[in-house]
């Protein structure tokens, strides 16, 4: 059953992954780490891995412990944890470019080799 607050999180969470792969196609365009924040990437990142590890945590209770949902469809709304499982996966293409960024950068600063 579509609670209220699943929507509302749902929602929230597919805002957050549509601005993901606008914001991997700027920096892969831009082939530069300006204005990217390897900091924040990792706490976003953290941030998914622990919203991702309550909802585990959730089927775990009621599959497991209380036995009041028969499955962790029940126990959690499916597409709720797509989301964040999604989510997670955009982000961590958005740091692999960041990191394809930084190096793009350090072999751009290279002085030419001598002949």
């Amino acid at each position: 059953m579509l609670t209220a607050a699943s929507f509302m999180e749902m929602l929230m969470v597919v805002c957050f992954g549509l601005s993901w792969p606008l914001n991997i196609a700027k920096a892969w365009k831009a082939r530069s780490t300006k204005g990217m924040s390897l900091p924040f990437y990792l706490l976003i990142w953290i941030g998914y891995l622990f919203a991702i590890t309550g909802k585990c945590l959730t089927i775990y209770y009621y599959v497991y412990v209380a036995k009041t949902a028969a499955s962790w469809t029940e126990a959690v709304k499916w597409y709720v944890m797509f989301f964040y499982v999604l989510n997670g996966i955009m982000l961590t293409i958005g740091i692999l470019v960041y990191f394809r960024n930084r190096k793009l950068e350090r072999k751009e600063a290279l002085p030419p080799a001598a002949p």
